[in-house]
């Protein structure tokens, strides 16, 4: 290598290693896939004031309690269903209010005591850019509380919402999230 080549080689490996980090970064939240080539998405990244096994606990009550009539989907009143479930892990489904759309999520759980990371993505399953913030309400109406203006079932914690990574044309509007009239 000539000198010249030498220094531009040295100049880019600070860019690399920057890029490599953010893809890292981008890829460490799992996702669930899509069959569409281009669609709307989001990951995040939340905290609960609350244990782990509490978090997973509240979501399941929020899925179940559809059944029962002691939960809805306060966006657009969707209906989630559970996938699979592991200790850390839930996936899910969730179909729109009018049965026309699909979403999948994916939640991951991490903590000690009664603090619990949450990490998310949901993603349509059709072509679709902008989600008028669907993808970020399917997630955030499993978790949030009270004092968001949510219903809880079982358990009432606190969240903190550290990181949002919405694709080009997704929305994060939490006041699109509580859409429905619907008493329970």
């Amino acid at each position: 290598l000539t000198n010249l080549q030498r220094m531009s080689t040295v100049a880019l490996e600070p860019v690399m290693m920057l890029i490599l980090a953010a893809v890292s970064a981008a890829a460490a939240v799992k996702c669930p896939g899509s069959p569409a080539p281009i669609h709307a998405q989001i990951t995040l990244s939340a905290t609960a004031s609350a244990s782990c096994s509490d978090v997973i606990a509240e979501i399941k009550a929020r899925v179940d309690g559809q059944a029962s009539g002691t939960w809805h989907d306060p966006h657009n009143n969707g209906k989630y269903s559970i996938l699979s479930a592991a200790e850390s892990e839930l996936d899910l489904s969730r179909v729109t209010g009018n049965g026309k759309y699909t979403d999948k999520q994916v939640l991951t759980f991490s903590g000690t005591g009664s603090s619990c990371t949450i990490e998310g993505c949901s993603q349509s399953q059709v072509t679709s850019v902008a989600d008028m913030s669907t993808n970020y309400c399917d997630l955030r109406m499993l978790y949030c509380g009270s004092a968001d203006g949510c219903k809880p079932v079982a358990h009432d914690f606190a969240v903190t919402e550290d990181s949002l990574k919405p694709s080009i044309g997704a929305g994060t509007d939490k006041s699109a999230c509580l859409k429905t009239d619907l008493v329970v």
